[in-house]
């Protein structure tokens, strides 16, 4: 089975769409024979990867802050040997395909002659349709090019949707464009690494904490919780607001303008910004409870992460974070602003049995993981006959 992880082998980000490609991976390689492969754009061939890029796939680098393709000098000048000397190590016969990326234009260019390769089903990932349903909070390069990659995914067998709001809106626009015949849709959750018992023992800080963590940019609406923070602080309520997650420098200048304000005023607000995974583990240990106060989503992995570890989330009460709610250990809130954010802030803040009733709903919950979530997706492409675009 082959998987391209051509940008995420090459990126030192840790963002949702990484997240989920390295969890897929990990899992599928102790289930199946799994290829991992990438455009190599300087030897202009499909190639399996190297040893350096295997480890970025399984996610053993360090987690870095920015969201780019990085090659190595070492890397080009192996691409552009094998290019002229035409030795670039050969692709393994396939079985299958699956591409749990977006994946750029020069490898869309190149896709048709990766799937003629396949002998069986092609499957490619599905995150959201933001861009084509609230284009203020993308960047314009990405609006201009996405009617092109949805007509790009009717190439494929099928696709994989993390959410039934995700599933949905793909499939309407297809409806939309008149197209007769669209390619199986199964809507597969996110998955999470689910963590072990010593993973939650950390020592409490002296304030209770409260946990967002998600990248910063203008749809995650951190300026509402933010809001809903800075009300409470002046109502009197002790606690300390945590942010974790990477700015996007294209839609984050209020949120970061509005952080930069609350610290100077010396309220207890902490940023950390990228931080690796044991980080990212103390600090969901140390929280009392999570807010992902985003109102536009795909799925929402830092919500099932935040049940995972026991930690109950407020978040909002439609599309796609909307479908998680229902599991317990939520306070979904809608409209989710600054207000209703505030009220649901304090409800745990001040509440100590509704918060140990969501704690105790959370720890009970059956999450989705990446073994799951590998499992569902070769289970589902076993029956996925091989359809012509």
């Amino acid at each position: 089975m082959l998987i391209d992880l051509t940008h995420t082998s090459h990126t030192a980000a840790n963002t949702g769409i990484q997240r989920q490609a390295r969890g897929v991976y990990r899992a599928l390689e102790q289930l199946t024979p799994v290829a991992p492969i990438c455009l190599d754009p300087f030897a202009k061939a499909w190639r399996p990867l190297g040893a350096a890029e295997l480890q970025n796939a399984r996610g053993q680098l360090p987690v870095g802050s920015s969201r780019g393709a990085q090659w190595t000098l070492a890397q080009k000048l192996c691409g552009w040997s094998g290019r002229l000397t035409g030795r670039t190590p050969p692709l393994p016969p396939a079985t299958g395909l699956i591409c749990p990326e977006i994946f750029s234009p020069k490898v869309a260019a190149r896709l048709p002659e990766l799937l003629s390769r396949c002998a069986g089903p092609r499957i490619a990932f599905y995150f959201d349709s933001i861009p084509l349903t609230h284009p203020e909070f993308t960047p314009p390069k990405t609006v201009a090019r996405f009617p092109s990659y949805l007509r790009e995914l009717l190439q494929f067998d099928g696709i994989a949707a993390n959410s039934q709001t995700t599933a949905a809106s793909l499939s309407g626009y297809w409806q939309w464009l008149g197209v007769a015949a669209q390619p199986a849709i199964t809507v597969l959750p996110l998955g999470v690494d689910l963590p072990t018992a010593t993973s939650r023992e950390t020592p409490r800080p002296s304030l209770p904490q409260i946990l967002s963590v998600g990248s910063i940019e203008g749809r995650k609406n951190h300026l509402a919780l933010l809001g809903a923070a800075e009300s409470l602080w002046a109502a009197g309520l002790k606690f300390e607001l945590r942010l974790v997650g990477m700015p996007r420098p294209d839609t984050a200048a209020a949120a970061l303008a509005e952080i930069n304000r609350l610290r100077s005023a010396g309220r207890p607000l902490r940023f950390d910004g990228v931080i690796d995974e044991p980080a990212l583990n103390a600090a969901w240990s140390a929280s009392s409870f999570s807010v992902y106060p985003s109102e536009i989503e795909g799925f929402g992995l830092p919500i099932i992460e935040s049940l995972s570890r026991g930690k109950p989330c407020v978040c909002a009460a439609t599309g796609a974070t909307g479908e998680l709610v229902p599991g317990g250990g939520c306070i979904g809130v809608q409209p989710a602003d600054a207000a209703n954010l505030a009220s649901a802030m304090r409800l745990l803040l001040t509440d100590d049995a509704l918060r140990a009733r969501l704690t105790a709903e959370a720890l009970s919950r059956a999450v989705p993981t990446w073994d799951g979530c590998a499992r569902h997706l070769l289970n589902w492409m076993q029956g996925l006959p091989t359809r012509h675009a």
